[in-house]
């Protein structure tokens, strides 16, 4: 009886025989049982387009572990009658001889007692085994009757529900383990995430702080700049009067000259200060433009920004000037630093 034949016989699907027997290259019975539990519930392709490349190789030959019932099913295919070259060659080269009186009817493996009805079997145990001690012997296997023979059937079924339940176990242990390591990945990575959201936030939320001081820092000199000029121009517009009138000129007030030095105080103190913050105002108006560079840049570093933002800037003729104080600066003051001209930390441009 062919694979074939056997594999009808345990009540698989026709078609799943076909598809097993040509996906393994006829191999033999165990790998294409194998191959129908493996495959089991997936759709049967077009046998036409089924090769055996992509199957792994059979037990047998790759050094694999053989399943337990693999002698049974060998058992089983020589009991439908399946013909099996009973060849010249011995289970592994160190069988001995028999009685030489007797007629040798099945060999056996004398390390651990098993009696195989023909050479065949015999090679297939010692290569699942390692066993290579073997006999030939006058018992004689009686063959199976058919009670015999559905009961063996039963068990391999039973047998192959059983690996089916063990297979499935492992695949649901797996896709579980699976499962939990994908979920972790995506954890630790929304974590990651959210850290660098937040390093960013409080960077952002850093920067805006640090420009709100220094943008209070220069309303605050502009202010203080806006009171010292009023207040010399109410007493430069009282001695012009005391002098129309021929009135003794009053007294110039000593704290007129306290602005000048809270003016040049920041002024020294700003030659500690790195960077220079500046808002830089059209002439003409429209948006301001605000930058910060280094307190040791040149001011035609500022220039060549300004060009940059606005075609209505060129960096040879554009011309800056503070208003308060009130001051334009000159060409050459170009290549001055902006600590030298006393910008730093912060001051509002005119460009025109």
């Amino acid at each position: 009886m062919s694979d074939k034949d056997v594999l009808l016989s345990m009540g698989f699907d026709p078609a799943r025989v076909e598809w097993a027997l040509k996906a393994t290259g006829n191999r033999g019975l165990q790998p294409a049982m194998d191959f129908i539990i493996e495959n089991e519930g997936k759709p049967i392709p077009d046998l036409s387009s089924v090769s055996s490349s992509s199957v792994a190789a059979p037990s047998g030959g790759g050094g694999e572990p053989m399943d337990e019932d693999d002698e049974d099913i060998e058992a089983l295919k020589a009991v439908y009658g399946k013909q099996i070259a009973a060849g010249g060659a011995d289970a592994s080269g160190s069988s001995t001889a028999g009685d030489a009186g007797a007629e040798a009817k099945s060999i056996k493996c004398t390390v651990c007692g098993k009696t195989f009805k023909n050479v065949d079997l015999a090679n297939y145990h010692a290569q699942k085994s390692g066993h290579d001690q073997f006999e030939e012997s006058t018992e004689e296997i009686k063959p199976l009757t058919e009670e015999e023979k559905k009961q063996k059937l039963a068990e391999l079924r039973e047998k192959m529900v059983a690996k089916r339940a063990v297979k499935a176990k492992e695949d649901a242990k797996e896709n579980l383990a699976n499962e939990a390591i994908r979920r972790k990945a995506g954890r630790d990575m929304n974590a990651i995430r959210e850290e660098m959201k937040h390093k960013e936030l409080i960077k952002e939320a850093e920067k805006k702080r640090k420009e709100k001081l220094e943008d209070a820092k220069a309303r605050a000199a502009v202010k203080a700049q806006i009171e010292a000029d009023k207040k010399a121009r109410a007493e430069k517009a009282a001695r012009e009067k005391a002098l129309r009138e021929g009135k003794t000129l009053p007294e110039q007030s000593t704290p007129a000259a306290g602005p000048s030095a809270a003016s040049s105080a920041p002024k020294v103190a700003g030659r500690d200060y790195p960077e220079t913050r500046l808002q830089i105002r059209l002439a003409s108006g429209g948006q301001p433009y605000t930058t910060t560079l280094s307190s040791d840049a040149p001011l035609r570093e500022v220039a060549e920004f300004l060009a940059a933002q606005t075609l209505a800037v060129n960096v040879d003729t554009v011309k800056f000037s503070l208003t308060f104080p009130r001051k334009t600066f000159a060409p050459e003051d170009f290549s001055r630093s902006l600590r030298d001209l006393g910008l730093t930390p912060s001051a509002v441009l005119i460009a025109s």
